[in-house]
């Protein structure tokens, strides 16, 4: 199942390391996390939901839903899909409601070490690290966390080509982007990066850290960052909770970053820029893509994407929706049927298709839970995705003290949330006496990008939303 043969990706042999599933013993690559690995090994269900005990399976692959709990040396629910494989380790499927394990020790409750930055930045996508190196060339000291065991967000796995001005690297692959921002964090002393590190909550003073299956750490930043991305939607039919489920962007995860095909025939939901990439990067990876399924009666992404997947024989059936999907333990069918003008289903139109995958590009939500727990006053926008936060224009949120940058302020393309979090990454860092006329002059030409960035008539929707939420 690995890829061996890509036209744009190179997938190097690497170290690997070993551990047991159910007491079968799994290889993965150095750096892979389990589920990835599972998946590579055949494995599609990870477990059984609570009362019911369904089956499930990877959804996200970022560590945002529930879908890939396991039970890890012993520990219930961890995130198997933002959890690196390490050597010796044993995994177990867990069912309903697991409990932790019994010990025969009295477990005394330990100091929680606490230490302090100037501005704390959770996100490393595309947001978080332009916060990051804006406000450490302004002269602030940085810790930016994130859940993955990566830097980069959703860029290391966007093999396309950006569009826009030159300011905005148009013609540049999103990958080459990602990596030119991770090493331009990885060059600045004053930016210390955690991987695999949760941000559980905000205080009044302090954010709590979780460093995945390692320790808590308190921290008390001057000024906090809020990057924490989206989360994929999810659509009702029978069964959509089968494994083979999953998110576009989980899909992406696997091809992209782990090189590891999700499947060897996939079903795409939604004909937007997400469904129709995506659906161009399964073919790129040797997947068989029966149809892209789009509900309304026009396609939603670029005409040149949706040109790129109509070339190579992939159909765009617009006015149609999933039925349901079916199989033993994973999905093995998905139905489809057309919808007349009125949104209804037409009688004897059903079509049956033999897939392992359903991949649901239908959308993302902004990550909101943390400025919510935070106290941010928080808006729900539909036209930005969801709840937001409200802000004023230099993405400050109503705490002074924290910021909003990327798709947790509204959902928008990738160069939107760089030059959010430029703005964001400047101003708290002038916030704390750090830089002048140069951060100044970020601010201006940040908020003049993206004036022109949503200037056009794709992009209405999204100026009413904007208004909503402005200060």
């Amino acid at each position: 199942m690995r890829i061996t043969n890509h036209p744009i990706l190179s997938f190097n042999e690497r170290d690997t390391v070993t551990f047991t599933y159910e007491g079968e013993e799994v290889t993965a690559n150095k750096g892979e996390t389990i589920a990835a690995a599972l998946h590579n090994h055949g494995v599609r269900e990870l477990g059984k939901s609570g009362e019911a005990e369904r089956s499930r399976g990877l959804f996200c692959a970022i560590g945002k839903c529930s879908s890939c709990l396991m039970r890890v040396d012993g520990v219930p629910n961890v995130r198997t899909c933002i959890t690196a494989a390490r050597q010796g380790m044993e995994v177990e499927k867990q069912s309903g409601f697991p409990e932790l394990p019994k010990s025969s020790k009295k477990i005394e409750p330990e100091e929680v070490a606490s230490r302090s930055t100037d501005i704390l930045v959770i996100g490393g996508g595309p947001a978080g690290l332009k916060a990051a190196l804006t406000g450490a060339d302004a002269g602030a000291e940085l810790l930016v966390v994130d859940e993955n065991p990566f830097l980069g967000g959703q860029l290391v796995k966007q093999t396309h080509k950006f569009f826009g001005s030159s300011d905005q690297a148009a013609g540049t692959r999103g990958i080459e982007i990602g990596e030119e921002l991770v090493n331009q964090v990885k060059e600045r002393d004053r930016i210390e990066t955690m991987t695999g590190t949760s941000a559980v909550g905000i205080y009044e003073d302090t954010v709590g850290l979780y460093k995945n299956r390692e320790r808590f750490l308190k921290l008390n930043p001057e000024k906090i960052v809020v990057a924490s991305g989206a989360n994929e939607d999810m659509i009702t039919f029978p069964n959509n909770d089968l494994p083979g489920v999953y998110g576009a962007g989980g899909v992406q995860t696997l091809m992209n970053v782990y090189g590891i095909k999700p499947g060897d025939s996939v079903l795409m939901v939604g004909a937007g820029n997400v469904g129709l990439i995506v659906t161009y990067q399964l073919l790129q990876a040797g997947v068989d893509v029966k149809a892209i399924v789009e509900v309304r009666r026009r396609i939603g992404g670029y005409f040149v994407h949706a040109a790129k997947v109509s070339r190579c024989g992939v159909p765009i059936l617009t006015g149609h929706k999933v039925l349901g999907v079916r199989g033993e333990g994973k999905v093995e069918k998905a139905t489809v049927v057309k919808l007349d003008e009125s949104g209804n289903e037409i009688s004897d139109t059903e079509t049956e298709y033999s897939v392992d995958i359903v991949a649901l590009a239908v959308g993302l939500s902004p990550s909101y839970k943390l400025l919510a727990h935070a106290g941010c006053e928080l808006e729900n926008v539909p036209e930005l995705g969801g709840y937001v936060p409200v802000r004023d224009d230099r993405m400050t949120t109503s705490r002074s003290d924290i910021y909003v940058a990327g798709d947790a302020a509204g959902i928008e393309e990738a160069t939107a949330a760089m030059l959010e979090g430029t703005i964001a990454g400047a101003d708290a860092a002038l916030e704390l006496g750090s830089g002048g006329e140069k951060e100044l002059q970020a601010i201006r030409d940040s908020r003049g990008q993206l004036e022109e960035l949503r200037a056009g008539p794709d992009s209405k929707e999204l100026r009413t939303g904007l208004q909503q939420v402005k200060t």
